[in-house]
């Protein structure tokens, strides 16, 4: 990230209650003696402004230079909206808190591209098998090599995103991320590899998972 000009808001949506992970708040689940949220502000230490959108009547977490928190929406896409009223990053970088192993050759890569393309995501392949399920019995197989999985930190314009998000108001859509918002515009999301270690903790097991990447992830250097 270093040698970066244009100003980097970090938006996080972390208002989740965790309903599938069975524990909750979802931010303030501990892995490696650190919350979640805990692991994502370490990751982005280096931005010039983090909003956090926090479970309403949650109490905001130790304070830090760069971090600044608000009350989440009851939705993710309502907290993002809250977040990009009081960005003023030329470009966001939107991460959801559930993530907390961020790599920064993934950042690096989604910086060094959205400055000339004003919208990218993250992805990895899909590496398993991929069916349609009928009825509960094994149905016809997809071609997994059409898909890709999504990931976040996503980048974007700034100008860009409100726009997308003042559109999705208007029209009363919603979408599971922000790139779909984006491409609703006609505006074009660039892909980048992301990183299967950018997991998402959604289910408990994912949890062992987390605890096992933690201990290692403590030593490497910000």
């Amino acid at each position: 990230m270093a040698g970066f000009e244009v100003g980097v808001s970090v938006l996080v949506p972390a208002a989740g209650q965790g309903e599938r992970l069975g524990r909750g708040p979802k931010a303030f689940v501990r892995v490696g003696g650190r919350t979640l949220l805990d692991w994502t502000l370490r990751a982005f230490a280096w931005a010039d402004e983090v909003w956090v959108a926090l479970p309403p009547g949650a109490p905001e977490p130790a304070a830090r230079a760069n971090v600044r928190f608000v009350p989440g929406g009851s939705e993710r896409q309502e907290s993002v909206a809250r977040l990009l009223e009081r960005a003023r990053g030329d470009v966001v970088l939107v991460h959801d808190a559930a993530r907390p192993f961020v790599v920064p050759e993934v950042v690096d890569r989604l910086l060094a591209t959205v400055v000339t393309a004003g919208a990218v995501v993250p992805v990895v392949p899909v590496p398993d098998t991929l069916i349609e399920p009928e009825d509960g019995r094994y149905g016809p197989a997809l071609d997994r090599g059409r898909y890709t999985l999504v990931q976040t930190p996503q980048a974007f314009f700034r100008e860009v995103l409100a726009e997308a998000h003042q559109l999705a108001r208007s029209e009363g859509r919603t979408a599971t991320d922000e790139a779909q918002l984006v491409q609703a515009l006609g505006y074009p999301v660039e892909l980048v590899p992301g990183d299967r270690r950018m997991f998402k903790v959604t289910y408990p097991e994912d949890l062992v998972l987390a605890e096992a990447l933690a201990r290692v992830w403590e030593e490497r250097p910000l």
